[in-house]
């Protein structure tokens, strides 16, 4: 979800659309850079900063394979040569392999899958030296170029699942057909872990996705998703990051803090990574600088791999566990709604000692559905075939308050941004009780020194500028 950097349009409308909430670039480049000494690479400081680099000393992300839903990966950008492992196009707007930048955010799926799995690029003119393998029966490892952008897990193979969304699609497919289909797809294509760099202002979720992302828990993928970008206009967590046992990406500014821009907030958050001041490839060979949770979602999505591919028995639950105990704890002690279980670490998550688990600290959807839908777990139904239509897609009504400044009782709050109609009644109940204790200390004609409107609401932010 990178940073708009003009003023997002607001809408009266009470149904939100779900987008790869993107915006405008701030830097584009239509060439290869220079030779040596590559400057987009120097401006990678997450590598280093976040712990990357020092887990690459375990291990790279060989043998995983990483699926983006977005808005297509162009396979031809230099920093991907031979990454992509395959794709499909769910949209039926673009190629069948999924390779078509499509959507409103066309660029959108290429910035994220060089910042994941970029290998960058020799510089013009030069030979390449293959990585030594293990023996000469062996796979060569992929050679990582000093120029370009490298991602956090450059032996990791893509897949490229292409959706349409932002605006009206051609190909017919509404939002609420497309992702299921595409994590579906996903998993049966070999994924083990999925990025998913889009969201919604709606903290819901169509019931037809429940079987799609339990098929994933069940088939032991972790899913990665962005938390949103309050600039965007998501200022608490949309689905689909609300959705149970996803990896929920919060975003950092450039000095390590909770970013006011891009980011946002809610109790389903995991992890916080970088946001800010990061660059990817853009369609063809260009590069380009953006900012928000789309950002960093694939650089937690690449530890994901990273360690999978270190550890493949790893359940997708204990690989989860590994990042949200090793983060750096940030915020109000404990896990809080800016920045989750804390700040990756990336190099702990590949070296540290961490406790067994078997159950997944963010939650499971199967526990869920059997709470809150009523219904039977083994045959919980697949969505419905989509009826083709070009309207604009949507999700459903938004039914969560705009999201309070955190404080000592954000721990304490009932999860109603995933408990549904239950957390819901409850709030009703907590509000009539307020009313009434607030009656009883103020009647009637006695002024209750409020003195003007609340201040911990926090309000979209939108400084209209560039990174």
């Amino acid at each position: 979800m990178t940073r708009a950097t003009a003023r997002p349009r607001r809408t009266a409308s009470a149904l939100m659309a779900l987008a790869l909430v993107g915006g405008t670039l701030t830097t584009a480049l239509a060439g290869v850079p220079a030779a040596h000494a590559d400057s987009w690479r120097d401006k990678e400081y997450w590598l280093a900063e976040s712990g990357i680099t020092k887990a690459w000393e375990v291990s790279k992300g060989a043998n995983v394979k990483v699926a983006v839903i977005d808005s297509g990966v162009d396979g031809r950008h230099p920093d991907l040569a031979g990454v992509l492992a395959g794709g499909v196009d769910i949209s039926g707007a673009g190629s069948p392999d999924g390779q078509t930048s499509i959507g409103a955010k066309p660029e959108h799926g290429t910035l994220v899958a060089t910042m994941l799995a970029g290998r960058g690029h020799q510089p013009a003119g030069s030979t390449p030296s293959p990585s030594p393998s293990a023996s000469a029966s062996a796979r060569p490892r992929p050679t990582v170029g000093p120029d370009g952008i490298v991602g956090v897990a450059p032996e990791a193979q893509l897949l490229s699942v292409s959706t349409w969304l932002g605006s009206a699609n051609p190909g017919g497919k509404s939002d609420q057909d497309q992702i299921p289909e595409a994590v579906r797809w996903a998993v049966d294509n070999g994924a083990r872990v999925i990025n998913i760099s889009l969201g919604s202002t709606s903290p819901e979720w169509p019931q037809s996705w429940d079987a799609a992302f339990l098929y994933a828990e069940q088939k032991d993928v972790v899913i990665v998703a962005a938390a949103g970008n309050r600039v965007g206009g998501n200022v608490q967590v949309g689905a689909p990051a609300t959705i149970p046992g996803v990896l929920t990406v919060a975003g950092l500014d450039r000095k390590g803090t909770a970013s006011i821009d891009s980011s946002s907030q809610g109790i389903s958050i995991g992890v916080a990574a970088p946001a800010e001041n990061l660059v990817g490839g853009v369609p063809g060979v260009g590069y380009a600088e953006w900012a928000g949770t789309s950002g960093a979602t694939p650089i937690v999505a690449g530890v994901a791999a990273l360690i999978r591919s270190k550890w493949p028995d790893m359940t997708a639950s204990q690989v989860i566990n590994r990042i949200v105990s090793t983060a750096k704890d940030a915020g109000a002690p404990g896990k809080d709604p800016l920045y989750g279980f804390g700040v990756l670490d990336a190099e702990a998550a590949l070296k540290a000692d961490v406790t067994e688990t078997k159950a997944n600290p963010l939650g499971s959807i199967s526990e869920w559905i059997r709470v809150h839908r009523r219904g039977n777990l083994a045959t919980t139904p697949a969505a419905a075939a989509p009826t083709p239509t070009s309207a604009a897609p949507t999700l459903p009504e938004a039914t969560v308050p705009v999201a309070e400044q955190p404080s000592q009782l954000d721990s304490a709050v009932p999860a109603v941004v995933i408990l549904g109609f239950g957390g819901l009644f409850l709030c009703i109940v907590g509000a009539a009780v307020f009313q009434l204790r607030r009656a009883v200390r103020n009647p009637p004609g006695v002024p209750d020194g409020s003195g003007g409107p609340e201040t911990g609401v926090l309000d979209s932010v939108d400084s209209g500028k560039p990174n």
